[in-house]
């Protein structure tokens, strides 16, 4: 165990603190220049250089379920910082605005859910509304795609997934240079969303379309701060193992009313959710029983029926 008994060994913290390949004592969020500073489009190996390379190569290199107490040290102290940057964030953006979207990190950028969401997510952040996910590629990405696209026309919404087609999933080439050629194209100055990926995950690349990006290497902390921020609502779209997880923590906050109200929990694909992963005929049933009380279900494959479920939450009119 290290103790600091002297002013050597607290040089030698200082030290510490000092080398990691990460800011232990920011206190603001990241977005896509910084967390791929490096980074050139035209040369897909600049990535194995860019910051968030630099800093996920480090991660790993020390363990992720590291015993070093200096590097849990500043782990913590990052960690602690980018809390700080999310308390800043939600006092310039209404929290109660937030709406979570939920989904495969795996979908791709040529299936038709991807699609949907974007134009859900573009939708929404018109209205209003502050997307968060968890940062990442496919549902994910879609999301932060939409918010992204917002103020713009449909026609350019198209062009922008269309672009990202030439490189479909994040294990492809080009995948992370497509996202920057879009945001060249079509920039954006007056809408905001927010991404919150992990180093845990760090094989999977975080999304540049996130304005605003809260990256943690603790990724317990992390999830829970995702389904507790997204006071709007949360969409679900289709899934696996993660979302499944998500979707029974969510449940639990809200039958607890842990933060003292439930959220709408939507669920986009009947098809889905009824029989290839038949969770919602299940949460059906447990609130029928009294098993889960508070939960506010939705079940739908019109984004129509998806943005008057979460309006009707924004003006008090829950069942």
């Amino acid at each position: 165990m290290f103790t600091i008994s002297n002013e050597k060994d607290l040089t030698q913290v200082v030290e510490y603190l000092k080398d990691v390949p990460y800011e232990v004592s920011r206190s603001r969020l990241y977005d896509a220049a910084e967390l791929y500073d490096g980074f050139v489009p035209c040369d897909e190996d600049s990535f194995t250089s860019c910051y968030d390379t630099r800093v996920y190569q480090h991660f790993v290199s020390k363990g992720k379920q590291t015993e070093d107490v200096m590097e849990l040290l500043a782990r913590t102290l990052h960690d602690h910082g980018i809390h700080v940057a999310l308390n800043d964030f939600f006092h310039q953006h209404d929290p109660r605005k937030c709406v979570g979207v939920m989904g495969g990190h795996a979908l791709l950028r040529t299936d038709a859910m991807f699609r949907e969401i974007v134009l859900l997510s573009k939708r929404l952040t018109e209205l209003g509304f502050c997307m968060l996910t968890g940062g990442g590629p496919g549902a994910m990405e879609a999301t932060h795609l939409g918010a992204w696209m917002a103020g713009r026309s449909g026609e350019e919404t198209g062009d922008a997934v269309k672009m990202l087609a030439d490189a479909p999933s994040f294990k492809d080439k080009g995948w992370l240079a497509t996202a920057f050629n879009v945001m060249e194209k079509y920039p954006q100055h007056k809408f905001h969303s927010l991404g919150m990926p992990t180093w845990l995950y760090g094989h999977e690349p975080s999304t540049p379309f996130a304005t605003h990006i809260a990256k943690f290497f603790e990724n317990s902390i992390r999830e829970d701060s995702i389904l507790t921020l997204a006071y709007a609502g949360i969409v679900y779209t289709p899934g696996s193992a993660g979302t499944m997880q998500e979707i029974f923590q969510d449940a639990v906050q809200n039958h607890y009313l842990s933060f003292g109200f439930s959220s709408p929990m939507v669920f986009l694909g009947k098809d889905f959710w009824i029989n290839e992963m038949p969770v919602y005929p299940l949460l059906e049933g447990l609130v029928s029983t009294g098993k889960y009380k508070n939960l506010i279900l939705s079940l739908t494959d019109s984004l129509d029926e998806v943005v008057d479920a979460l309006l009707k939450f924004q003006s008090g009119k829950k069942e």
